[in-house]
């Protein structure tokens, strides 16, 4: 493999090596600086320019310091990686996700949505790099194998705290869900999803519609209503509740809600333990009981 060095006019031979004294990410504009006696700047605006103009810069910021050795070390990441990738695979196995990466950001791919699919590549790749990291003096003293365990090792270790992180956030979350399906009474033998009820006459009524989690739209105005009183309850536990009623018949409702909002006839009010009323007398009267555990109840007349 071809060294990367430059021959002064004295005769000494400069290495291209990434700069540990000027650095301000892995110090690839320090190392390219000195190795060209130009000023770094001149090269992290560079980079910055091409990131701003597609995100080139961050490919070719992360292909330059995964190629140039750092400062004091005879192997870069690349090389290393490739050089013991039987006894230690781990580092290049996150070079090759580092590499997919780039490509997709690249060639623009669709492999996820919206196009990101480089994103989860990069950070598992460079998190793998990261955490089969050796210092100089460790690599010098160890061979290959140890190394290789000790990379199985904390490999094992970080799969074992996600593992732990994920677990403990499923437990919150059940305990969360426990607790507010206790406090809000949330039955979800009702259902969970969203429902749109549109009813065309009397004989299509139901006398309740239920939902445990999701957004519910009762549509009654198509109803022809009897002489008397009809009654229909509604209910979601968490989510969104809206009932159309006709402009033909009169009302008395109930709605309410636990936690949320409750707007009945354009009249609004919302906190805990909400309730607003609607009592009208006529021939024939819908008796409507509205109910939210946590969401918004809105109770409005079908437009003529």
């Amino acid at each position: 493999m071809t060294e990367n060095t430059h021959t002064l006019p004295n005769g000494n031979v400069r290495r291209l090596e990434r700069s540990r004294s000027d650095r301000m990410v892995a110090g690839v504009a320090g190392g390219l600086a000195r190795y060209f006696d130009i000023h770094p700047a001149v090269y992290r605006v560079g980079f910055v320019v091409l990131t701003l103009l597609g995100g080139a810069g961050i490919i070719i910021y992360l292909a330059l310091a995964l190629v140039i050795p750092d400062e004091g070390k005879e192997d870069s990441v690349a090389t290393a990686a490739l050089r013991n990738r039987r006894e230690r695979p781990w580092p290049l196995i996150g070079l090759a996700l580092v590499a997919i990466a780039g490509s997709v950001l690249l060639s623009h791919a669709t492999l996820w949505p919206h196009g990101d699919a480089w994103i989860p590549l990069l950070i598992a790749g460079a998190a793998i790099l990261w955490i089969t990291r050796h210092g100089t003096k460790a690599s010098a003293t160890s061979d290959a194998t140890a190394l290789a365990a000790e990379d199985s090792r904390r490999i094992r270790r970080v799969f074992k705290g996600i593992a732990i992180a994920f677990g403990t956030l499923i437990a919150l979350f059940l305990v969360t869900a426990a607790v507010i399906a206790a406090i809000f009474h949330v039955h979800l033998g009702n259902g969970i999803g969203d429902r749109n009820y549109v009813v065309a006459d009397a004989q299509d009524l139901r006398t309740s519609y239920k939902l445990g989690i999701g957004d519910m739209k009762v549509d009654l105005r198509n109803v022809q209503f009897p002489a008397g009183e009809t009654s229909v309850k509604t209910r979601v536990d968490v989510g969104n509740l809206r009932v159309i009623v006709p402009n033909n018949v009169a009302l008395r409702v109930d709605g309410d809600a636990q936690a949320g909002q409750v707007d009945m006839l354009g009249k609004t009010a919302d906190g805990r333990n909400v309730d607003r009323h609607v009592a009208e007398t006529g021939k024939r009267v819908l008796v409507l009981k509205a109910h939210v555990g946590v969401g918004k109840v809105q109770v409005t007349r079908a437009v003529r």
